[in-house]
């Protein structure tokens, strides 16, 4: 079996086309790497690129990517509604056929090792990489945002797991780890009000919100750790979030694994929550590549089990998820399995 990784790094620019390409091109310069997606936002300001290879491959398109973002991107400059912590903010890898989540691991330190190295940028370690609880979580080392890194750098606590606790204007610091496929999903509401879509989050994403008392102050327990209310959805994380070119706010979510929670559950689950606010949901769209098995699920959920074709269950969850509301759903390049 040929050994397959995929990287899906997230870059803080998502508006100069000119910073894009040179991206996208210093990762199609490599041999032996496939570019299968560019997506770039302007609200966000923020793309995220997808592209597959073998092991040595890719971690060399992951250095040289992260190498051109430090080149061309600014983050004294850079402002966009995406939570972000530097110019190549995260770099997970993926294993996909051949590799266990150890080598991708093992990758993810290598590539650490030689950014902070070569590029004087720190890294933190997330997920299966992380070296520490605090550290698995990527919203964690991102709290504060880019804004804040000059006083997490000088917190012992948060030393980073490669370079100095220096920190860089220019790149910020960049968040690298393995994990497994992630579905990035956005659910969009028939409203401007970033704070309902915010409530929405924290009613569904699984670290829900802390509970407070009656004087609105946090809980804690007997050990002095503050209490949190779980949301109703596992494996998920997401956040409010407003979309300028289009007037709305949006729940933006990670579904940290499809098996546990699928798209559709999100999907309705964010329908129900939004109806409860008296708002209501428009559509959604999917952010970078999805499984077909995700897919394939969405469409036998809303197919009332009739037996239909692969592509006519697909056909039947972009209708039903609203995936066409802002762009025809292209089938070819979101579809992971179909561009391997």
């Amino acid at each position: 079996m040929r050994k397959l990784i995929e990287c899906v790094p997230n870059f803080s620019e998502g508006q100069n086309q000119e910073t894009i390409d040179a991206i996208s091109a210093s990762i199609q310069g490599v041999p032996g790497v496939r570019l299968l997606n560019v997506e770039p936002d302007k609200d966000y300001n923020r793309t995220v690129i997808t592209f597959i290879g073998e092991p040595q491959a890719v971690l060399e398109a992951a250095f040289q990517a992260t190498k051109t973002a430090a080149a061309h991107i600014d983050m004294t400059k850079h402002k966009g509604e995406h939570p972000r912590i530097g110019a190549a903010d995260v770099v997970p890898f993926v294993p996909i056929s051949g590799v266990t989540m150890s080598d991708c691991v093992q990758l993810a330190n290598l590539y650490g090792k030689r950014v902070a190295s070569e590029l004087k940028v720190p890294i933190y370690l997330y997920e299966f990489a992380s070296r520490s609880h605090h550290r698995k979580n990527l919203s964690d080392i991102r709290r504060g945002e880019y804004e804040g890194l000059t006083v997490k750098l000088k917190d012992p606590a948060w030393k980073p797991d490669y370079g100095e606790a220096a920190f860089n204007p220019k790149s910020g610091a960049t968040v690298t780890g393995a994990r497994s496929i992630l579905i990035a999903y956005n659910v969009n509401l028939n409203t401007a009000d970033v704070t309902l879509a915010h409530e929405i989050a924290l009613r569904i994403r699984e670290s829900g919100r802390t509970m407070k008392d009656e004087f609105d102050n946090p809980v804690k327990n007997e050990k002095g750790d503050t209490i949190k209310v779980p949301g109703t959805l596992k494996a998920v994380k997401a956040l409010g979030v407003f979309l300028e070119r289009f007037k709305i706010a949006q729940v933006s979510i990670n579904l940290i694994d499809f098996e546990i929670t699928s798209i559709h559950e999100a999907y309705e689950e964010v329908k129900k929550q939004a109806q409860a606010l008296d708002i209501d949901v428009t559509g959604s769209e999917l952010i970078g590549l999805t499984p077909l098995a995700a897919m394939l699920k969405a469409g036998k959920f809303y197919s009332d089990k009739k037996t239909l074709t692969e592509q006519e269950y697909i056909a039947l969850a972009v209708e039903k998820l609203g995936l066409n509301q802002f762009e025809p759903f292209d089938t070819k390049n979101k579809i992971i399995e179909y561009q391997i």
